[in-house]
């Protein structure tokens, strides 16, 4: 038995190393041709376009896709390197032990685990994570945000990952450890967390981060509220975030569950938008909601959580399985170390499944555009859509290849003809 786990976890710390291998090279490869594809087309606006989207707005474009990538490609690199870390190259095994020598076994220990693994994981990514606001986007003319509204938002990001987190990972470790079959009440609970959350977000963590207020423009009110009546759609409000203090990027969304749902529009949107494109933007999203892509999205969740709890489960029985990922334990005696197992293997598997849900999102999309189409005037959301474009920088020209695994939204091209809009006529 002891020869054929010693078989298992080499064979198995054999497939681990080549999916990582695979993945990082899968990643510089698409990488490397939505690099190609994009700057080939930097210097002609798509002929589609040529009217509508000037060359310096398109070239600005294609730089920040290209600097962006390159900036995912670094984040990729060191993501794949610091699972190496964790895993083979023994970190989380020396961050176990040491716990283990200092507080001895227990509920304590598993918790000092788990908080130690996210705090080494979140100074690891924040000097990337600086360099994203205050050097890219900043080059780009995004940022907004000054270094210490920054750290502030870390600062209430830490606050409620210990106040929400810690009683939640707490419950889910003693159910693991105590309960048969544990995987179905696990999920179960974290379930149960994830639509309180979308109930709760919105009323009391949103504030915490952005300022709201009711919109104050009476004509875009009554344009707003004319198209939920026409579409049978109650909010709890329709409200303005104060985005523009942290990005110059525009959008708009709906948030929450229930009596909790709320329309937010972005100030930058408001700003760069006319009132028919706004609505325009808004029936977009409403179409999300009346042909259930929320719902499905969230039973798709729900459903790939269970899928990795019972995997988790199955796992957390196979001593292989750790000591093949360079983790010595017995199996099923540390519920902490199975957790971040699994954790450290997600990037992998999302990479994995990233096609077919890319895949899904781009259809609901374009779903959604059909439902706004129905319900506004097509030129205008394609006006709308232009304008986004054009303002947030987005490339008019992806790699295909890269699109298929990244990209969640279609096409400027594709959109816009699925729309029957002329593109040549100027926004």
């Amino acid at each position: 038995m002891v020869d054929m786990d010693g078989q298992m976890a080499q064979w198995w710390g054999t497939v681990f190393l080549l999916a990582v291998f695979v993945a990082g090279a899968l990643q510089g490869w698409l990488a490397w041709r939505q690099v190609r594809h994009v700057r080939a087309h930097r210097d002609r606006v798509p002929a589609a376009f040529a009217e509508t989207i000037p060359l310096n707005a398109h070239q600005k474009a294609a730089d920040y896709a290209v600097a962006k990538v390159r900036l995912s490609t670094v984040e990729d690199a060191v993501g794949l390197c610091v699972l190496l870390a964790w895993t083979v190259w023994g970190g989380l095994a020396v961050l176990h032990t040491a716990l283990l020598q200092w507080l001895g076994a227990g509920m304590v220990q598993q918790l000092a685990l788990l908080g130690a693994f996210a705090l080494v994981q979140g100074v690891i990514d924040l000097p990337l994570s600086w360099y994203r606001a205050f050097v890219l986007e900043e080059r780009f003319g995004f940022n907004r945000q000054t270094l210490g509204l920054w750290w502030i938002d870390l600062g209430k990001s830490f606050v409620i990952g210990m106040v929400v987190g810690l009683p939640i990972a707490a419950a889910v470790l003693w159910i693991m450890g105590n309960v048969e079959a544990w995987w179905w009440w696990a999920w179960g609970l974290w379930a149960g967390l994830n639509l309180l959350l979308l109930v709760v977000y919105p009323i009391w963590i949103a504030p915490w981060f952005h300022k709201f207020r009711p919109l104050e423009d009476v004509a875009l009110r009554e344009r707003v509220s004319a198209l939920l009546e026409r579409c049978g759609f109650a909010v709890q409000g329709v409200y303005v975030v104060d985005a523009s203090r942290r990005s110059a990027h525009a959008n708009a969304y709906f948030t929450g569950l229930g009596r909790s749902k709320r329309v937010v529009f972005f100030d930058t949107l408001l700003a760069q938008l006319r009132p028919e494109e706004i609505e325009a933007v808004l029936a977009h999203e409403l179409g999300h909601f009346r042909r259930f892509h929320i719902h499905q999205r969230l039973v798709l969740l729900l459903g790939l959580g269970l899928a990795g709890f019972v995997l988790l489960g199955w796992a957390s029985q196979q001593a292989w399985f750790f000591a093949g990922m360079g983790i010595v334990v017995e199996a099923g005696s540390h519920p902490a170390l199975s957790l971040l197992s699994l954790l450290l293997l997600s990037p992998l598997l999302s990479l994995l499944l990233s096609p077919a849900l890319a895949s899904l999102s781009r259809r609901h999309e374009f779903e959604a555009d059909a439902f706004a189409a129905r319900h506004v005037r097509a030129q205008d959301l394609c006006s709308a859509l232009l304008c986004l474009y054009r303002d947030n920088a987005s490339t008019l020209t992806p790699d295909p290849w890269y699109a298929a695994f990244h990209a969640t939204h279609p096409g400027a091209c594709e959109r816009l003809e699925r729309l029957g809009c002329q593109t040549r006529q100027t926004p």
